[in-house]
């Protein structure tokens, strides 16, 4: 996946202790992060966890309460406007312009950056071919489907060549097709040794593109590391889910622990097959055996009740 995380390199984006208040409601509350060249960086969290103001914070879009920011080497948000020539975002809404085509998009944001016309008119061909959208360089941008729209807002985050992406739910809204495609393009990135930082409700997203996470949760950091050392660590390798409303078999003997959802029971264990060989005999029951992922990590850290 990413070029290199090796511990000699400087980190492209630190934050340190950072805090964030409104009001009464401290929104980030002493957080510390770190991203090394060329990795996908994951920052998870169910709504309100303090995610957005997180990413305003690093860019220097809103000034932090508390905490020291370092972006591509420079001080943030004394210098964020320096440090952010070398750095794109793909918000989490698209904001292309509907009175533009698809390549006048990609050359209005170019000056944004200071780039000349001709500069930016000479990487429209390969940016095009990078969103699969070569030959729409004169569509308008009502004509396009949701998922060249998310294509192009990537791609446009790439016009000024930056060394950081921040991308805030790229795939949100996006059918299974137009998802792996943003996937695929994602790790090309990674793997001309671009950074990214991604924020996702997509377990199975991060779990895919990530080298590290952090889960955050009421503005605090709960836990971090890599996707696979984050289950083994959190979750028994095991997860059976028993559906339906009939009665459940007692898992209690064959699982470490069990959780009871709505109808659907889950029982997470070390060693299954005893539990496995009981609900074959329950022809009622109908049932799932699956390894653990990192959603059932984030579940069992952060909840299961619903956030406004």
């Amino acid at each position: 996946m990413a070029v290199s995380t090796g511990e000699d390199l400087l980190p492209v984006l630190t934050a340190s202790a950072l805090r964030k208040r409104y009001g009464a409601k401290e929104v980030v509350a002493g957080l510390d992060l770190a991203l090394a060249p060329g990795e996908c960086f994951g920052l998870l969290g169910p709504n309100g966890a303090g995610k957005t103001t997180t990413l305003r914070l690093l860019l220097g879009l809103t000034r932090p309460d508390g905490g020291t920011i370092s972006l591509l080497g420079l001080p943030v948000p004394d210098q964020a406007r320096q440090a952010r020539v070398k750095v794109g975002v793909v918000p989490q809404l698209d904001n292309l312009d509907p009175d533009f085509s698809v390549a006048e998009n990609l050359m209005v944001y170019g000056r944004y950056f200071g780039l000349s016309d001709a500069a930016v008119a000479a990487r429209i061909p390969e940016l095009l071919e990078f969103a699969d959208l070569t030959g729409r360089a004169d569509a308008k941008i009502e004509t396009l489907s949701g998922g060249m729209k998310r294509r192009l807002t990537l791609a446009r985050a790439l016009v000024n060549d930056p060394d950081v992406i921040f991308l805030d739910e790229p795939t949100t809204g996006l059918d299974p097709q137009a998802r792996h495609m943003m996937w695929q393009r994602l790790r090309r990135l990674l793997g001309e040794g671009k950074t990214i930082l991604l924020t996702t409700h997509f377990m199975e997203e991060a779990e895919r593109l990530c080298d590290r996470l952090l889960i955050m949760d009421r503005g605090k950091a709960i836990t971090t590391g890599a996707p696979r050392d984050l289950i083994a660590a959190h979750i028994e390798p095991h997860v059976v889910e028993i559906y339906g409303g009939e009665e459940k078999p007692d898992c209690a003997a064959s699982c470490q622990r069990q959780e009871r959802v709505g109808e659907t029971l889950f029982c997470y264990a070390t060693d299954p097959h005893d539990l496995l060989a009981q609900l074959q005999q329950q022809c009622k029951l109908r049932y799932l055996h699956r390894p653990a992922n990192l959603e059932d990590v984030f579940l069992k850290l952060t909840g299961r009740d619903l956030r406004d």
